[in-house]
């Protein structure tokens, strides 16, 4: 029965709109991405609940809708659909298309500083005194010329924007000939195969003006398109849009590239500088000898295909410290501390939108093996953009794990409103005095950022000394 797909109530006050993987007219199956929002804190994919055609698209790409805003018309395989007659029926008021939204800045950035718990990326790369123009795998749409809708991956249009590839010049290979990651690559590739051509005028001296590529279809920046409000709710979110990039004025040889603020981007700043100027924070350090920790890791992996990791080890024995030391299980709020019955741990994961911390419940009554499964099925859906807005809110806690990047210690921001955030550093082999002899140890360095209104310095540092006696007798993470 044709009825109105609509941004879930879920995603916040509303979400902008940055791909459509479906064409009007076009079939679909049950379990297919129809489209893909962004909200203030996460991507999100709406699937289809049914085999049914996409009949009408209301809200075209880059356009702002609020939540349980009408996004397109949706009919049953063979049906023959009145739109007019839906968009007129008893939700006609939220049914229309918006009108006066503005078109949306490009899409999310990747940088993610330690501070919150993932590794920083590389500045964007420097653009060169003069880009040559694109090749024909990468032509601009010149004016007068006709853009056709294109379906393409998220992460392919942020890499064919970085690249000043025009997507509408790459063949897709993907499904219903959707462009991927890979045929960027390619594309990318082709590209730098070819000699650029001379730059007219010779050398650029000192002070020359370097001559940008300016993406077609240039759209206003969020100062241009939107007021921005405290929380950056205001701004103009993010969407696989090309930017205008004006001439830089530069040294020779020197040059960078802006990319505008995603919605996530911002909602990440302001959070994290709310969380700095709001919450005091205070800081305890320590360490552990993890030789039998990771000992029995291997034990418990072997013959397994679903490995345990470190960060799942390190998750359950947060919880059991939590409930040694119940203090440490509250959120601040302005009536009262609030102490929680079960521990809810949220989990730093790095996506190509940007930092997300979802938060995995009752762990403090799972099993290893349910923390592990719980939290690959996060980290997955994180990174596919099938994360939930409800997957976000709770928890009294956040464990941040950047050993795997080499990282030796890290101070964390807390996100609000939890109390507490455990940034955990690479493990490495060092001198340790084991029974009045030196041998080498593997050790494990953690630090644990507080809010002190809500949990003293003492309650703490009781919370750390368990923590770590944990990890130096694992066992008891798994009986615990």
């Amino acid at each position: 029965m044709a009825h109105i797909l609509r941004v879930p109530e879920t995603a916040g006050a509303e979400a902008a709109l940055l791909t459509w993987f479906v064409a009007e007219n076009a079939s679909f199956a049950a379990g297919d991405t129809l489209v893909s929002l962004e909200t203030d804190k996460a991507v999100l994919d709406i699937d289809a609940e049914a085999d049914g055609v996409l009949v009408k698209i209301l809200v075209e790409e880059g356009r702002h809708v609020e939540t349980a805003g009408a996004l397109a018309v949706l009919g049953a395989p063979g049906e023959t659909v009145d739109v007019t007659t839906i968009l007129n029926g008893p939700d006609a008021a939220t049914a229309s298309p918006p009108t006066a939204a503005a078109p949306a800045t490009p899409a999310p950035v990747t940088d993610l500083t330690a501070a919150t718990g993932v590794p920083a990326a590389t500045d964007a790369a420097a653009v060169p005194a003069a880009v040559a123009p694109a090749t024909d795998a990468a032509a601009p749409v010149g004016p007068g010329e006709s853009r056709a809708r294109l379906f393409a991956s998220p992460i392919a249009r942020r890499l064919a924007r970085e690249a000043g590839l025009d997507l509408a010049r790459i063949a897709g290979t993907g499904s219903n000939g959707r462009i991927t990651r890979r045929d960027v690559e390619a594309a990318r590739a082709a590209r730098s195969t070819t000699p650029p051509p001379p730059v007219v005028g010779g050398p650029s001296a000192a002070g020359a003006t370097l001559a940008v590529a300016s993406p077609p279809n240039p759209v206003p920046t969020p100062r241009e398109t939107a007021a921005a409000t405290p929380d950056g709710a205001g701004v103009a979110s993010s969407v696989p849009t090309p930017t205008s990039r004006s001439a830089v004025s530069a040294p020779s040889g020197v040059g960078y590239t802006e990319i505008p603020h995603s919605r996530i981007r911002r909602t990440i700043a302001s959070r994290l500088v709310a969380s700095k100027q709001q919450t005091p924070h205070f800081y305890l350090r320590g360490s552990a000898r993890v030789d039998d920790l990771l000992a029995l890791r291997e034990q418990i992996n072997q013959g397994r295909t679903d490995r345990v990791s470190v960060t799942d080890l390190l998750l359950k024995a947060v919880a059991l410290a939590h409930v040694a030391v119940p203090a440490m299980n509250v959120t601040w709020t302005d009536e009262a501390v609030r102490q929680y019955r079960s521990v809810d741990v949220s989990v730093a994961v790095a996506t190509d939108h940007g930092l997300v911390a979802p938060v995995l419940r009752g762990v403090d009554s799972m099993s290893l093996a349910q923390v592990s499964a719980g939290v690959r099925d996060l980290a997955a859906r994180a990174r596919a953009g099938r994360i939930q807005p409800d997957d976000l809110v709770g928890g009294t806690v956040s464990l941040s794990n950047l050993g795997g990047y080499g990282t030796e210690e890290f101070a964390a921001i807390i996100n609000p409103p939890q109390a507490a955030i455990l940034a955990v550093g690479a493990a490495r082999a060092e001198p340790v005095v084991q029974e009045g002899r030196i041998e080498v140890g593997t050790v494990l360095r953690v630090t644990l950022s507080v809010d002190h209104r809500p949990v003293d310095g003492a309650v703490a540092a009781e919370w750390m000394r368990t923590f770590l006696a944990l990890l130096e007798a694992p066992l008891r993470i798994l009986t615990g």
